[in-house]
């Protein structure tokens, strides 16, 4: 769905009369639906869920679709339509020649990276798996650099690709390691050698250090600790609108990736050993323990680097880095712990931080959409649309005044991502650490704990910049229609003194805003819809 839709695009902006009469913002809107569309045929395909079983083998074995692989996909496609529904809307690219040309690439440049993401969930051999975290990566180091005229844009995206490369590098590095040992590439036929019991030694140390490589390689593009330094530099100085974007969508392709690395590799030959049906090679069981010992060594550190240098921060976008480097740790304590109750708390807090994360980043962009007038001589010469980047946390100072309702929300969020009861961040916090209790990780659960409550600090530090002082801009908040109303009456002024900046937010973009909020909110009253779903993909996982 989502090639098809690539080329036809591409055939619509080649074609002259069309490119000309179709305004790009419209392109951008096309692809929203292109995403919701590509999802829900996703989760259709589950009524297959009979034939599917354990997985189905597609393109000679080079993806293998799963139901854990199709409802993640359809839920990754899904927050993709979501993210681009923020884009600025027309009355912007009407007035706003930047805005015109970042609309021009960015729907396509989003479409080739998501179609990476999608392949990357159900590879199930080392060529796909590297083709797709490529596809996917090309795409992102395009969107960091959007504002060609800056130079902090420019160079977190040179920052990007070039660390970006260095983990690919490692992970290609992994993969040939594993070939040259094995000759093989596809996940089955290596679970399989793995599992025998007359391996030669040094087989088995090739694929032993291949995997190590190729987990380090995923932890750098996700950013966990002490792999993170480039995170908060490249959010921090790309556009608001592509931060939401790297923080969601390859974070989600990748967490999936490592689930099934993790869980297909050892447990199953976990499982053999424990009901005693086959002899494993001594050095497998070596391999496990060091994958599952660098997970919880960068789960720990990323806990308190996340929190601890989190604290320091007066930029809202370093600051929101390092948050994601903290909950990531929650992450990879529960993808260490491998048993079927961390499993399942560990796709919820994927869910639950992607919900409340793309919530705050709306509420911010939101609050960054201003259109300001300009006069010269009595009458206005100038009207400039443009979307003004909130950069440090205390440009934040006295929004209450201008929107409460957006403050609101974006408090309920920062207290969701502090773990507050009874938002439903509490409730994924509380999963991994039930799961790390019950499977004997005190000293760790201890740790999580402790960073918890201190991480706390920061996002109220947020919450009371939010509703204490005076705003610095004279906003009044209106709807896009009343938008478009104002601008034609001061087009048509000639008497008009002063500045005039109005606060412009799509009907669209604020409902989504008020469902997700709602959701965060309400989650305790209506939990099953998600609970349900995570324990089907933790049970499919361990009963296939």
């Amino acid at each position: 769905m989502i090639f098809t839709s690539i080329l036809i695009l591409i055939t619509a902006k080649a074609l002259p009369s069309l490119n000309r009469n179709i305004p790009s913002i419209y392109f951008t809107r096309i692809s929203s639906l292109i995403f919701i569309y590509a999802g829900l045929l996703t989760i259709n395909s589950l009524y297959m869920h009979e034939s599917i079983g354990s997985g189905i083998a597609i393109y000679s074995g080079l993806f293998q679709i799963t139901p854990v692989s199709i409802l993640l996909e359809s839920f990754l496609l899904i927050i993709g339509g979501l993210i681009l529904v923020s884009w600025p809307i027309t009355i912007v690219k009407k007035y706003s020649p930047l805005s015109e040309k970042i609309s021009e690439d960015y729907s396509l440049i989003v479409l080739f990276s998501s179609l990476g993401s999608s392949l990357l969930i159900s590879s199930f051999d080392l060529i796909s798996l590297y083709i797709s975290i490529e596809l996917q990566s090309f795409g992102l180091y395009v969107l960091a650099t959007l504002y060609r005229d800056s130079e902090t844009s420019t160079k977190a995206g040179l920052k990007y690709f070039l660390l970006g490369g260095l983990s690919s590098c490692i992970i290609l590095l992994g993969c040939g390691l594993i070939y040259a040992y094995t000759g093989l590439t596809n996940f089955e036929s290596l679970y399989s050698i793995i599992s025998t019991s007359n391996v030669i030694f040094d087989i088995n140390q090739g694929l032993n250090l291949g995997l190590i490589l190729i987990f380090i390689g995923f932890l750098f593009k996700i950013a966990a600790a002490p792999l993170h330094n480039w995170s908060p530099d490249v959010y921090d100085e790309v556009p608001t609108i592509v931060t939401t974007w790297l923080t969601i969508i390859p974070k989600i392709s990748i967490l999936v990736v490592l689930l099934e690395l993790q869980y297909y590799g050892f447990t199953l030959i976990s499982t053999d050993i424990t009901n005693n049906m086959v002899n494993i090679a001594p050095s497998l069981t070596t391999n496990s323990s060091i994958i599952k010992l660098l997970l919880l060594v960068s789960s720990v550190l990323s806990l308190l680097i996340g929190t601890f240098v989190g604290l320091a921060q007066t930029r809202i976008k370093r600051l929101l880095a390092y948050s994601t480097i903290s909950h990531i740790g929650f992450i990879l304590l529960a993808l260490a712990i491998n048993s079927e109750s961390s499993i399942d708390s560990l796709i919820f807090y994927i869910i639950q931080y992607t919900i409340t994360n793309l919530n705050i980043f709306l509420i911010i962009l939101a609050l960054s959409y201003v259109a300001i007038t300009s006069n010269y001589s009595l009458s206005i010469q100038k009207i400039d649309m443009q979307i003004r980047d909130i950069r440090y946390i205390r440009e934040l100072s006295g929004k209450f005044l201008i929107n409460p309702i957006l403050t609101i929300s974006l408090a309920i969020c920062l207290f969701s991502m502090a773990g507050i009861p009874p938002l439903i961040g509490f409730f994924s916090k509380q999963f991994v650490l039930y799961s790390a209790i019950q499977n004997g990780y005190y000293f760790i659960s201890l740790i999580a704990i402790s960073v918890s409550v201190i991480s706390a600090s920061y996002y109220i530090k947020i919450v009371k910049v939010l509703y204490s002082g005076e705003n610095d801009y004279n906003i009044q908040p209106l709807s896009e229609e009343d938008s478009k109303t104002v601008l034609a009456q001061l087009d048509n002024s000639s008497n008009t003194t002063g500045t005039n900046q109005l606060l412009l937010l799509s009907n669209l973009h604020s409902y989504l805003i008020s469902v997700l909020t709602l959701s965060i909110l309400f989650f305790i009253l209506k939990p099953s819809l998600i609970l349900n779903s995570t324990q089907v993909l933790s049970l499919s996982l361990f009963n296939c």
